[in-house]
Order: C-alpha cells, then sequence, then structure tokens
C-alpha cells in the first residue's frame, strides 16, 4: 500500500532527505489529508507552511508527501481510501498513526527523517509500532502555520527517524540552532501505567538500568482523568474544525473516521467545561513531578501493536494523549523485548526542555547499542 501520495524530486545537497506529512502544506501541492472528500476539492497551496520553509531553509531535501490515517482523526493507521502503509515489523500489524507513511517512510530508509503531526500520540504512537524515533515537542514550539489542524489545542508538529540523532537533526531543520543538552537528566522518574504489558515494564526497567542513571517511583493519579479530558477536547475541536466537511460530505468519509466525528457530536458543553478546567491542574501535577525528577520514563505502547484484523483491540494511544493535553515535550525509542517484537520507552520532560528529553533519549539508545 502507498507510502507516499505524493512523490517530488530532492533537490541536489547533502542535506538529508525529508519526507512530509500531507496534513503540512507544500507549495505547489494539494494538501489531501488523506481523505476522499478534501483531496476531490482540494487546490495546490500558494506557500510552504512554516515548518516546511524551515526544512528547506535548513538543508532538508524533501521527497514527498506520506500517506496519513484520514484527516489524522485516528490512531490505527488504516486508511481505507489511500491505502494502509505496511508495517515493516509485522505486515499483520497496524503501523500506528495518524503519521502512518512518514513512520514507514524513515523506517523502510525511503527518507532520513519525516515530519508528522501528533495531536495525540500521532507521531510516537506510529513510532512505537514500526521500532522508530519520534519526539513531540514543546507545545508551540513549532510553528503550525500552514498546517491543516485537528484540535488546536492540542495539535503539534514533530521529528521522526529511526535514531535519536535523526530526530535530534529533524529538530534541528525545524528550528534553527536547535542542538540537544550537554548531558542526560541525573536522575529520570519511573511513572508504571496502569494496562501496560508486564514484559514491557521489565523491558523498560532494564534498559533504565544498564544506562545507570537514578530512578525514583513517581505516581501521576490524574493520569486517568487527563486521558479521558483530552479525548473529549480532540473530539470536539475535531468536530469544530471539520464541521463544514462532516455536514456537507459525511458520506464520503471512510466508515471509522464518520463514526468519530458521531461520537464527537456526543459531548455535552458541560463535557467540554470540565475537560477545559482539568488542563491546568494536569499541567501542574506534571511540573511538581518534573521539579523532582527533570525526565520521567515510562511506555511508549500498551502491548504490541494490534492486528489489522483487529485495530482497536488494544487502545496504544493511552500511553501518549495526557502529554497533549499538558503541553511537555516526549519521545518514544525503541528497546528489545525479548522473544516479542522491539518495544517502546516514551520519556517526557519540562516545558521547553526539549533538548534534555533528546539528550536523555541519545544516552539510553548508546547503551542499549553497545550491549
Amino acid at each position: 500500500m502507498s507510502v507516499f501520495l505524493v512523490h517530488t524530486d530532492p533537490p541536489d545537497g547533502d542535506g538529508p532527505t525529508v519526507a512530509v506529512k500531507d496534513l503540512i502544506d507544500m507549495a505547489g501541492l494539494p494538501t489531501t489529508c488523506a481523505s476522499r472528500p478534501v483531496a476531490e476539492r482540494a487546490r495546490p497551496a500558494a506557500v510552504d507552511a512554516s515548518c516546511v520553509a524551515a526544512v528547506r531553509a535548513n538543508g532538508g531535501r524533501i521527497v514527498g508527501k506520506t500517506n496519513l490515517h484520514e484527516l489524522a482523526f485516528g490512531g490505527t493507521g488504516i486508511n481505507e481510501f489511500t491505502g494502509t502503509p505496511i508495517n515493516p515489523l509485522d505486515p499483520d500489524r497496524i503501523p500506528g498513526g495518524s503519521s502512518s507513511g512518514s513512520v514507514v517512510a524513515v523506517a523502510t530508509g525511503q527518507a532520513d527523517i519525516a515530519l508528522g503531526t501528533d495531536t495525540g500520540g500521532s507521531v510516537r504512537t506510529p513510532s512505537a509500532c514500526c521500532g522508530t524515533v519520534g519526539l513531540k515537542p514543546t507545545y508551540g514550539r513549532i510553528p503550525l502555520d500552514g498546517v491543516h489542524p485537528l484540535a488546536p489545542t492540542l495539535d503539534v508538529v514533530g521529528p521522526m527517524a529511526t535514531t535519536v540523532a535523526g530526530v535530534a537533526t529533524g529538530m534541528a531543520l525545524l528550528e534553527t540552532g536547535f542542538v540537544p543538552a550537554d548531558a542526560p537528566a541525573t536522575r529520570i522518574g519511573r511513572f508504571r501505567l496502569p494496562g501496560t504489558h508486564p514484559d514491557i515494564e521489565v523491558a523498560i526497567d532494564a534498559a533504565l538500568q544498564r544506562v545507570g542513571i537514578p530512578c525514583r517511583e513517581v505516581a501521576l493519579p490524574g493520569w486517568q482523568r487527563a486521558y479521558d479530558a483530552s479525548t473529549v477536547i480532540a473530539f470536539v475541536e475535531a468536530l469544530e474544525v471539520n464541521a463544514d466537511l462532516v455536514r456537507d460530505h459525511a458520506d464520503e468519509l471512510t466508515p471509522a473516521v464518520r463514526a468519530r466525528f458521531e461520537r464527537s457530536a456526543t459531548f455535552t458543553a458541560d463535557d467540554v467545561r470540565d475537560a477545559r478546567s482539568f488542563v491546568a491542574p494536569w499541567r501542574g501535577e506534571l511540573d511538581a513531578a518534573l521539579a523532582r525528577t527533570p525526565i520521567i520514563a515510562m511506555t511508549g505502547i500498551l502491548d504490541e501493536p494490534p492486528p489489522l484484523s483487529d485495530p482497536l483491540r488494544l487502545d496504544t494511544r493511552m500511553p501518549n494523549v495526557p502529554l497533549n493535553l499538558s503541553g511537555h515535550p516526549a519521545i518514544v525509542l525503541p528497546i528489545e523485548r525479548p522473544d516479542h517484537l522491539p518495544t517502546s520507552l516514551q520519556l517526557f520532560g519540562r516545558i521547553g526542555d526539549d533538548e534534555l528529553v533528546v539528550a536523555t533519549a541519545a544516552a539510553i539508545e548508546r547503551t542499549i547499542r553497545r550491549r
């Protein structure tokens, strides 16, 4: 199935090749959002999105626009209109979404770096499913003009690559002068998300033990409420953003996405007020925990990616959504899990401390690869 919806010839040069999720404007090309009703009516973008302009200015060589879960409104990466990119670790499993084409492009060597968007894990979930690295920067750090929104108060653009170094390069393309911190965190908090497969927790503990950074257990009692609040906000904002599309062309949407918009319409004004009222307390809870340990480690996925035949068997987004509600930077990287597919370690840090998040991930990656 299709990874790229549009191929472009990269300009000559030595810069890294970059794939761009087709939710992001590129001058001269339509932005289709991998959706039939959008694609049939889309016109070529007049200018590059700011993030694409930055990539070009910093030497990135763009190789095309990648497939995605329709309108970025889903975590499986399955798309009945444009096709579903194949998970390179196991073709019978979902690639994860919504940045499915972007993750497969880097995982299969068709691009050095890919740009994805992350509203509830859409950079991190596919990276966790396909054994690659993905960074959700601090909310607001990368400009979003020229990026088709899903939920504007949660949306972030972030880089994807096969290594932490590749993600750092991607950040330097997006933000001139970005450099990881000189050293990793000197202590790490360890959060254990209920519902995570025990073998994944064991693999994470082993990876952290090998790197030798002291860890302390961290409790985050607001996590489930943050997840619930994030879901309400994401669904309600997605319907607001796509109101005209849903009103006029709902019958042209794929059934799964149409069902999600139907769910969006069930949330009440009281639901939304309650969800938004929790944003500040939740951010405060994380800030307090990160004041004690500047990086917190947890899983990036609850279990192996579910099969294509039963894609919603596991909620692969749950480890990710609350960090969009708070705006904190987070990265996922693959770690070995004996007798299973690689699993994913997630690190998150203080608002604006993306450099330390990346540096700590790099230290863990180096330790793992020396084995």
